[in-house]
């Protein structure tokens, strides 16, 4: 096993898993806190890397993780400040080697089980927990895990006041977005309703919450976190048609006729657009691959769904 342990924080390998553990002194960033322990899988990682600090500069530890691998990687999108970005540890010259040895010993294991460092389809972390809370400059976006709830203060604009709190199910949006502010440049957190054409301005788009530029220490954590939420339970974007498309298609046009639990597809409505029933065959496939519904329940459920196409 391999372990450094930073003022930053703790980082260590066993083999499968890197576990990134923030530090508890008042210098940690509010979002590292909020975070807290990171689990990353071997299967997640596209590299790692040692850089030397010089002089006072301490040095750095870097993973890299795979396209599409993490949500808050990919909500971020490389835009969070260091101190912010939980796959950096800041290393102190004294411990150098240290840091050194977790890089050869992950690379040592990459090497080993011949982890792809391509793009993911899926997931492979499951996010930042559940509920969370972002307060912006002109309201306050809730998630619990179904629905997005904002809320409008007072410096809200009436495009965004005049409707009242708006509540915005899980299974009606296509994306989140997060623009950090910078400097005093806004940034906002804005979610996409599926069938929405193009979004107004942040601050008279009634989906979005406004973040100030002069605030964005203080925004940084809770809006990217909500955000990256929602998110890992969004469809992943690097997700194709589900191979077994094709499959169940033949078997409906030949005529199976085994029926499906009604818990397994009553989630998709008579009237279903194509996007909502390719995002429960999605569904459905995860639950097979976690072993939850058995080969039986998995294909009568997936010929119940694509009866409705």
């Amino acid at each position: 096993m391999a372990e450094i342990i930073q003022r930053a924080g703790t980082w260590t390998f066993d083999g499968d898993t890197l576990r990134i553990v923030p530090g508890n002194g008042k210098s940690t960033h509010t979002l590292r806190r909020e975070l807290g322990e990171v689990a990353v899988p071997l299967e997640a990682v596209a590299g790692i890397a040692y850089e030397a600090g010089h002089g006072r500069k301490a040095g750095r530890l870097r993973v890299r993780l795979r396209t599409g691998a993490d949500p808050l990687a990919h909500v971020a999108g490389g835009r969070l400040p260091d101190a912010a970005d939980p796959y950096q540890l800041a290393v102190d010259g004294d411990r150098a080697g240290v840091a050194e040895y977790v890089v050869d010993e992950v690379r040592n294991a990459l090497l080993l089980e011949q982890v792809a460092d391509g793009p993911c389809d899926r997931y492979l972390l499951p996010g930042p927990s559940v509920p969370r809370t972002a307060a912006g400059t002109d309201g306050t976006a809730v998630f619990d895990g179904e629905r997005v709830q904002l809320e409008w203060n007072w410096m809200a604009e009436e495009s965004k006041s005049s409707g009242g709190p708006r509540t915005l199910p899980l299974d009606e949006l296509t994306a989140v977005e997060w623009t950090p502010a910078v400097g005093w440049q806004n940034g906002s957190l804005r979610f996409r309703p599926r069938g929405g054409h193009t979004a107004p301005k942040p601050e008279h788009d009634p989906n979005c919450v406004l973040l100030w530029g002069v605030r964005q220490a203080r925004e940084t954590g809770g809006a990217v976190l909500l955000a990256a939420a929602v998110a890992a339970r969004l469809p992943h974007p690097g997700a194709g048609p589900p191979p077994a498309l094709a499959e169940g298609a033949s078997a409906v046009a030949a005529g199976a006729t085994a029926s499906a639990p009604p818990s397994l597809v009553k989630s998709a409505p008579e009237d279903a657009d194509h996007d909502a029933l390719l995002r429960r065959l999605r569904e459905l496939g995860e639950l097979h691959r976690e072993g939850i519904l058995t080969d039986e329940e998995f294909a009568a459920a997936k010929r119940a769904v694509l009866n409705r196409f």
